[in-house]
């Protein structure tokens, strides 16, 4: 197979692609039941686990079973009535692969919307259709646009008390279109539903014969979700070197990892960085095997023409686009660590397999999702705060804008004392304004954060 034809297979593979996608709302907007419903109606339900909900929901006196309760797993959401935590949850259909991520309403859980759509190539935002936009829904349209969340779908739900109503929906559909293209979502599609009495969820409504459009499993099945990845930069973050010395293999050396983005070729010119150090790639092995070409999200090991001293954190990339590198970042993060970021404060910061030591410079903004308003100097972010921060980083970082890599844009903060995770950073600009102009640097000290 030539190297075209390679590369343009797994466009083709629409049938057997895996989707990842969130589901957010405010609370009692009915995700968990659009979720339970997706699952009973494709026939993704093992037949214990709908009895256990049917046994759960007579328990609490009611009739028909909750479709709720297959995603509102801890105790305390079952007994409230609501989602506290991310529930994940996979499913197929002869069409296509799902992750589901079913995350909280509530405002003191934006920290787990996060964490459920930083990786998701869809975002599922449910309203209410007697309440329409409300507040909480204006926040979880931001934060898709801040994590570039390529395509939005805005479930119209609980139409069944509306008495199907087509300009009900149409004037919510109206003012979310309006609002989320304002905040640079780039594809929007608005879907009248019942999630309690499954109208346009996975099979048509025959009470809204005005909607002519997809159901919801329709749209996740058929939404474009494969890009051609020759589109994009090549980036392979080394994870480990690979070097047998045996009799077999004496002086193979090869490294290791998960390409993050684009497409590499035997025989392109690469750059390691962030040594800058140059060579050209000799061979790629793929399942034991060599190959000519080899693509995101593909594991692979590389190696080189030259002995270049690589290790464990280095990236390699085509020379002809490979990134800057630099020790002074300027990021969009979501503080998710119960105890606050602030200026000063020394971190460790880790991006695709590299971590380095970093200090928090400066904090020019927090950013309140009601209004996007921007609160200057806030002096430190608590848990669920988005902000812009500026850092300085121990050793350069090869960081990609995150609005043109979600892969190898993005980095977590963590805490050297005891590893907790405190921040998810997206480099550049991704949402937020552009922060000001980083402050001087302190005066160095003597314990290896002098920099």
């Amino acid at each position: 197979m030539s190297t075209t034809n390679a590369v343009e297979g797994i466009v083709d593979a629409g049938a057997t692609s895996l989707l990842r996608f969130a589901t957010a709302g405010s609370v009692d907007d009915g995700k968990s039941t659009l979720v339970g419903r997706l699952l009973h109606d494709s026939k993704s339900v093992l037949a214990d686990q709908l009895e256990a909900v049917e046994h759960a929901s007579r328990n609490r006196g009611q009739e028909a079973p909750d479709l709720a309760l297959l995603t509102d797993g801890l105790r305390a959401e079952r007994e409230q009535g609501i989602t506290i935590d991310v529930a994940y949850r996979y499913f197929a259909t002869p069409r296509r692969r799902f992750i589901l991520a079913d995350t909280p309403g509530h405002v003191q859980y934006t920290r787990n919307m996060v964490t459920g759509a930083s990786t998701a190539e869809l975002a599922v935002v449910l309203v209410d259709a007697r309440n329409g936009v409300v507040e909480q829904t204006r926040r979880h349209a931001a934060v898709a646009a801040l994590l570039r969340v390529p395509h939005v779908v805005l479930a119209v739900n609980k139409m069944d008390l509306v008495d199907y109503a087509e300009p009900v929906f149409a004037a919510i559909a109206e003012e979310f279109t309006t609002y989320a293209a304002s905040l640079g979502v780039p594809e929007i599609t608005a879907i009248p539903i019942s999630a309690l009495a499954g109208d346009n969820v996975v099979t048509p409504s025959p009470n809204m014969d005005w909607y002519g459009g997809p159901t919801v499993l329709e749209h996740l099945e058929t939404v474009p979700v494969v890009a051609d990845p020759s589109d994009d930069p090549g980036r392979f973050p080394v994870q480990y070197v690979i070097r047998p010395q045996t009799a077999q293999h004496p002086d193979y050396r090869g490294y290791a990892g998960q390409i993050a983005s684009g497409v590499l070729r035997v025989g392109d010119a690469v750059t390691v960085l962030p040594s800058g150090r140059t060579s050209t790639i000799e061979a790629i092995d793929a399942l034991g095997q060599g190959v000519d070409v080899a693509w995101a999200p593909q594991s692979v090991t590389v190696r080189l023409a030259d002995d270049v001293d690589i290790s464990r954190g280095d990236l390699i990339a085509p020379t002809a686009s490979a990134p800057a590198t630099s020790q002074d970042i300027e990021a969009t993060i979501c503080h998710v660590a119960d105890r606050p970021l602030t200026v000063g404060q020394r971190v460790l910061l880790k991006h695709t397999t590299r971590t380095v030591k970093a200090i928090v410079k400066e904090i020019p903004s927090r950013l309140t999702l009601d209004d996007l308003s921007q609160h200057p100097e806030p002096g430190e972010l608590v848990a669920n705060d988005i902000g812009r921060i500026t850092l300085r980083t121990a050793e350069p970082l090869a960081l990609d804008a995150y609005a043109a890599s979600r892969r190898t844009g993005s980095f977590l903060l963590i805490d050297p004392a005891d590893g907790t995770t405190l921040t998810a950073g997206m480099a550049g600009t991704a949402f937020a304004e552009a922060a000001a102009d980083a402050t001087p640097a302190t005066e160095a000290d003597d314990d290896g954060w002098d920099f």
